[in-house]
């Protein structure tokens, strides 16, 4: 029933990255937010099931890319649509590199680039927490929003 009940949450869509020793990666997660502004601050949940994620910690830096609707394609693949290997995920979009190393979406509405300070598991995820180093906004447009199973523009300037 929860995760029915999960399926009604709204909730924006983010390409979380990192590089560094362990490599370059990528994953497509609906689980992230603000927890601080004094430091800016966030955390990302992120599904222990795949190994790989634990080259977010790691590496000790990850960034956050908050998509627009037209990055529907990029969240679709970070999300393991197509089965693609990361340089083939990475290589649907155009990157950059934050302070940190770790890759930003030059398309994204805003990228927030962090450096991790703490890491924990809470049950199926593991929940980074990092201080924001960096930060790039982009323009204005639809956001990506993950809703009953599936991707959604949300244009509120209608």
């Amino acid at each position: 029933m929860f995760r029915e009940a999960m399926t009604r949450f709204a909730a924006a869509v983010h390409v979380v990255t990192t590089d560094g020793a362990s490599g370059r990666r990528g994953v497509t997660v609906s689980s992230a937010c603000s927890v601080s502004d004094d430091p800016a601050t966030l955390l990302v949940c992120l599904n222990m099931s795949s190994p790989d994620n634990d080259w977010f910690e790691t590496n000790g830096v990850f960034a956050v890319n908050v998509l627009s609707a037209k990055d529907d394609g990029v969240a679709r693949v970070f999300a393991g649509e197509g089965k693609l290997t990361q340089p083939e995920r990475f290589a649907r979009g155009r990157w950059s590199v934050g302070s940190t190393g770790a890759p930003l979406l030059e398309t994204a509405l805003a990228s927030f680039d962090c450096r991790l300070i703490e890491a924990k598991v809470i049950a199926t995820h593991k929940v980074l927490i990092g201080e924001v180093a960096g930060l790039r906004t982009g323009e204005p447009a639809p956001s990506l929003v993950y809703l009953d199973r599936g991707f959604h523009a949300l244009d509120i300037r209608r």
